[in-house]
């Protein structure tokens, strides 16, 4: 069953939720951009208030329970003033919450073996980060990547998907990149992606 309801909401977010052998652990809150609905950007720790977090939880917990199973849930959530709102949930890793292979001791992949396996599971945040997709501007077999430009930017890291073919507006890889502030993450991590030349 689906329903739709226009919602003309402040900001988004996805709740991370691990259901593991000690519990369910929820990661910091992570807000997104979404552009012709596919992930576009994203940064952690996304600010909001100890009410809404908890808001949030409550409804992510109602949500994943109810599902079952071990692993990691991307709980995405809309926020219009004091109220959350469930959207949608994905029972694995979320394209949004690639920014925890920078911002957190364990990303959302190692948070997600660990739950199935039923391994200790920390959700630590260590720095603010963000990330930004790097997307093709050609179509191409065997695409190639200059990224030398992209390395110069600091505290930046890259991951390539490693796609066999590159179309005009595919999501080819991401940057990711800490820093002390998220308004420095973003601008960082966008920069180190447009600077990345697939040809």
């Amino acid at each position: 069953v689906i329903v739709e309801e226009f919602i003309n909401f402040d900001y988004e977010i996805t709740l991370l939720t691990a259901r593991t052998a000690e519990g369910t652990k929820f990661c910091e809150p992570i807000g997104h951009i979404q552009i012709d609905g596919d992930y576009h950007e994203s940064w952690q720790p996304h600010n909001m208030s100890a009410e809404l977090k908890e808001q949030a939880q409550d409804i992510a917990k109602k949500v994943t329970d109810a599902l079952g199973g071990y692993g990691i849930f991307g709980v995405e959530l809309f926020v219009k003033g004091d109220e959350v709102i469930f959207s949608e949930v994905s029972p694995r890793p979320h394209d949004t919450g690639m920014v925890t292979m920078i911002t957190q001791n364990m990303s959302e992949f190692e948070i997600h073996l660990r739950s199935i396996l039923g391994l200790p599971v920390d959700i630590k945040l260590i720095t603010p980060g963000a990330s930004h997709v790097i997307k093709s501007d050609i179509h191409k077999w065997a695409p190639q990547y200059d990224i030398s430009d992209a390395l110069k930017v600091p505290n930046t890291k890259l991951r390539i998907f490693g796609k066999p073919i590159a179309k005009v507006g595919r999501r080819m890889g991401v940057a990711l990149a800490s820093a002390d502030d998220i308004e420095t993450a973003r601008k960082n991590a966008e920069k180190c992606a447009h600077a990345v030349k697939i040809k």
